[in-house]
């Protein structure tokens, strides 16, 4: 069998945890499997070169930070080798660019387009382990890009994909997929299984167990992921299309604590003004979420909708500069909210979900800023001052009583 092991930055943090990923790997390849290891840096090393870039530039280019950050994985897949090779075992570490991983052009987030697999089969057939950098690639200019925070879940995915692998495996801090956050929710429960559609949907808004491209795309092409703990033999939570058992009304409560709000006041309430507002946005890369609009009244309507904090200087920026062209009085804005989401295919078939959601909110005292839904999900903004307390709330009242 030939498996892919991705390993989180919490499980190579330091000598210790990096032996304990070796071994793992080395009783693996002992099993008469073939592995290849996805790595993420180090603990905090990303976070740390990120500091250290800012002690340098206040606005360093994004070229030069995907340089940067891209060293921290070729750490810990090069100390690792070494420690598969301590214990006795053939080992070889690639960075992106030896293996070559392709990416679009785009610097900090960039998207995988094509892996050559020839350099790891060779490896393999080696009786090699072949170590791989996650969250990297390189673009049509050979320059090094990496694919946004949690990049190497997806790396691991489309390496499982390339080479035809028997199983994927994701290890993290925690054995498997949660309700909601543990941390945040102490009663949360561990499921044993989860389709790729619930996954994606609390992955994309705000679990971060997993990064949601790599659900994406280990539904399109088919990989079963499993979730599991490095530090035990705990079985995980298995993510494919169909479950084995029936379907949870809910799969889980999610909490994001990254987005901040934006309303446009005093719009002319005219046919094209909300194309305009958010063509000068997507103009600019900026995705939005949550929107609401409001009724028309005398001739001008507001509306809200939510970014990510890290693009709120930006969104302001091209909203005051287009401020004429799009009509609005004013621009207000507020940082500290937070989503709170309930997810689940179940959903569907079970009515009165909102109402349930909305009264465990209620009974709080948690005041609601905006909803918006779907099928299989509600998304709810809140102070995110009330952020844990809603999600325990919500998931009081679906999850505990599943």
């Amino acid at each position: 069998m030939l498996i892919v092991k991705k390993f989180g930055g919490s499980s190579v943090a330091n000598k210790e945890r990096i032996y304990n990923v070796a071994r793992r790997c080395v009783e693996e390849y002992k099993n008469g499997n073939q592995v290849v290891v996805v790595l993420s840096a180090m603990g905090d090393t990303t976070d740390d070169l990120l500091d250290l870039a800012a002690t340098i530039s206040a606005k360093p280019s994004k070229r030069e930070l995907d340089m940067l950050m891209s060293t921290g994985e070729q750490i810990s897949v090069s100390l690792c080798a070494m420690a598969i090779q301590e214990l006795g075992v053939a080992a070889i570490s690639l960075n992106a660019f030896q293996v070559a991983m392709h990416t679009s052009r785009d610097y900090g987030n960039a998207r995988l387009k094509k892996i050559d697999t020839e350099r790891i089969k060779a490896e393999l057939d080696a009786k090699k382990i072949v170590l791989v950098t996650g969250f990297q690639g390189i673009n049509r200019y050979d320059d090094v890009t990496t694919l946004g925070r949690g990049g190497s879940d997806t790396t691991a995915v489309a390496l499982a994909a390339a080479l035809h692998a028997d199983a994927c495996e994701i290890y993290t801090d925690v054995d498997g997929v949660y309700t909601c956050d543990p941390r945040i929710v102490p009663e949360a429960q561990k499921l044993d299984e989860i389709t790729y559609d619930d996954m994606l949907d609390l992955a994309t808004l705000g679990a971060q167990v997993l990064h949601n491209r790599s659900v994406g795309m280990a539904k399109k092409y088919g990989v079963e992921l499993v979730v599991r703990s490095s530090l035990s033999d705990a079985p995980g939570t298995v993510v494919r299309e169909v479950l084995k058992v029936e379907k949870r009304m809910i799969s889980g409560v999610a909490v994001d604590k990254s987005p901040a709000r934006i309303s446009l006041i005093g719009l002319h309430d005219a046919p094209g003004i909300a194309f305009r507002v958010f063509n000068v946005l997507a103009a600019e890369g900026i995705s939005v979420d949550i929107i609401l609009q409001s009724v028309g009244r005398d001739g001008t309507k507001d509306i809200s909708f939510t970014v990510d904090r890290k693009d709120l200087d930006a969104s302001i920026k091209v909203l005051e500069e287009n401020l004429s062209k799009l009509t609005a009085e004013r621009i207000e804005c507020e940082e500290n909210v937070a989503k709170v989401s309930v997810v689940g295919a179940g959903m569907m078939t079970n009515p009165g979900v909102a109402s349930k959601m909305f009264e465990a909110l209620y009974n709080e005292g948690i005041n609601i800023k905006m909803i918006s839904t779907s099928e299989v999900r509600i998304t709810v903004l809140v102070d995110q001052d009330n952020a844990d307390a809603a999600a325990r709330a919500v998931h009081n009242a679906f999850v505990a009583q599943d």
